[in-house]
Order: structure tokens, then C-alpha cells, then sequence
């Protein structure tokens, strides 16, 4: 005989139990998550250049293939094969903390007469458009950080694109671990930065 309080309470018990599970699976995913190591970009370079203190600039969020649009470090292991840094993370999305780090290093300069980012309502005369192609620690002939961002800068005024050019930047990795290969990208990101900021400078 069949008691249908029995086999709702049943019922309840499995619902219950497997509520349990996948809360448990979620809670462990978010912990392991949390203990990785977090890393972010330092690099504030002190760069010399012409004076456009008339001028404004918007620096939008750089574009990047997926596999560099996350918070993962990435490692090369050949010209086709990529893995991510076991444990560690950056501390944001890796475009997002670039811009960030783009627009204070503009800053810095004190040599415009603005700089922001989009939704900040400055009266914009000129932006600097980005794309993240490489962001990576190579492993092909000794660990290598390689840094390359492409950049152009759009006259805001009549949308026009005046100069564009490849900004790359090696540095290779002193000792072994994490924070050794952040400190070698770190490094190389800071040179590139500083010859984005520089000319841009002249070309404005």
C-alpha cells in the first residue's frame, strides 16, 4: 500500500539532500577560488614628453581575444598551446586593470589636460584606442614575459584615426615560481605603457 505522506516526505528528504550537494559543490568552488595567490600591475612609469595640457583623452577598455580577457595569468607552452598559472589570479580582468593602469600612467605625466575613462563626461578630443595581443609568460627557450599591445589614437572631433603602431616588450623571468613570472610581466607592461604614453604625447 502506498502512503502519499511517506512519498512526499521522501520526496522532501532527496530535494533536500540534493539542494545540500550543490550548495556544498558551490561553497568548495568559491573557497578554492579564494585561495589562490592575487596579483595586480604596479608598474607606474615616470615618462618624459611634449606638453598637451589643451587636450583630453578617453582611454576605453582594451580589446582582447578570450583566453586573455579573464583574470587568469597566462603561460605558453608553444606557438599553439596555453595553459593558466596554477593558484594565481590577477586581481580584476586583465583588460580592465590595463586601462586602469594606462590612464594613470597619463596621469602621472601631468602634461594633458584630462584623461578618463568612458561614462566619466569629459569634453573628449582624442582617444586612445587599444587591443591586447599578447600578455603572456613564454616558456619556449627560458621563461620570457611578452607584453604587446596595439594601440591607435582616434581624433574624437571628426572620428578619424591618425597614427597606429605595435608596442611590444620583452623581460625575461629572474627565479622561479608565481611571483617571479608576474614580476617579469609587470616589467615588460610598464615599457610598453611608457612608449604608449610617450607617443601619444608627440602625436596629439
Amino acid at each position: 500500500m502506498n502512503f502519499p505522506g511517506v512519498a512526499s516526505g521522501r520526496k522532501a528528504g532527496l530535494i533536500r539532500a540534493c539542494t545540500i550537494f550543490v550548495l556544498a559543490a558551490a561553497l568548495s568552488a568559491c573557497a578554492s577560488k579564494a585561495s589562490n595567490d592575487t596579483y595586480s600591475l604596479s608598474a607606474s612609469p615616470i615618462i618624459e614628453g611634449p606638453s598637451s595640457t589643451a587636450k583630453q583623452i578617453l582611454v576605453p577598455e582594451p580589446t582582447a581575444l578570450k583566453a586573455l580577457d579573464s583574470d587568469q595569468v597566462v603561460i605558453r607552452l608553444s606557438g599553439s598551446e596555453i595553459q593558466y598559472l596554477a593558484k594565481s589570479q590577477w586581481s580584476d580582468r586583465l583588460p580592465k586593470m590595463v586601462q586602469a593602469k594606462l590612464v594613470q600612467a597619463f596621469e602621472n605625466t601631468g602634461k594633458i589636460g584630462g584623461v578618463g575613462k568612458p561614462g566619466e563626461g569629459l569634453a573628449i578630443d582624442y582617444q586612445v584606442i587599444t587591443e591586447i595581443r599578447s600578455f603572456e609568460i613564454s616558456t619556449v627557450g627560458g621563461n620570457t614575459a611578452i607584453v604587446e599591445i596595439f594601440a591607435k589614437i582616434l581624433n574624437d572631433r571628426n572620428g578619424t584615426v591618425g597614427v597606429q603602431k605595435a608596442f611590444r616588450a620583452t623581460m625575461p623571468v629572474r627565479g622561479s615560481g608565481a611571483p617571479a613570472f608576474v614580476t617579469a610581466l609587470d616589467g615588460a607592461f610598464a615599457q610598453v605603457a611608457a612608449d604608449i604614453v610617450r607617443w601619444t604625447l608627440k602625436a596629439i
